[in-house]
């Protein structure tokens, strides 16, 4: 449903809403998601250009979100890094569609809409703050471990 790279943004901002207060290195996040620390790089880059992660530089640098877990939705997420985009024209570009989605791209972007509002009426706030057996997007250590 979502690319591998939306998958990895995901996991990393949920691992930075997990330690809100803390400042994590891009090797450290890697480690934590099981993301390669190749491509997280590009995907924490991507985040800072949308303005949900911050960066510091320095002995105590590293990530932490740049807004409350609470305001940013998993469509914030995944659009910074590759969007669910709408349908707007027939991909098929038959003339006798004209400006209208045919009947079956009509469907499919009815149910694109519902999926984005479904991200964007979810936070990462959320996800992190449920409890149960498992962690939500990857396997957090303790927290005492990261301070």
């Amino acid at each position: 449903m979502i690319s591998q790279t939306a998958e990895y943004a995901l996991r990393a901002v949920a691992c930075l809403a997990t330690y809100p207060k803390t400042s994590l290195t891009a090797p450290r996040i890697a480690s934590i998601t099981k993301v390669p620390a190749s491509y997280l790089s590009k995907v924490l880059q991507a985040l800072g250009k949308a303005r949900l992660v911050k960066s510091r530089r320095g002995l105590h640098g590293g990530f932490l979100l740049a807004l409350p877990a609470n305001k940013i939705s998993l469509l914030d997420v995944i659009d910074a890094v590759d969007p669910i985009r709408p349908i707007t024209r027939c991909p098929l570009d038959l003339e006798t569609h004209g400006n209208d989605l045919c009947p079956l791209h009509d469907r499919l972007n009815s149910a694109i809409m519902l999926i984005r509002k479904a991200y964007g009426n979810a936070t990462v706030g959320e996800l992190v703050s449920q409890t149960g057996k498992s962690k939500p997007l990857c396997d957090m250590p303790d927290r005492k471990k990261i301070s």
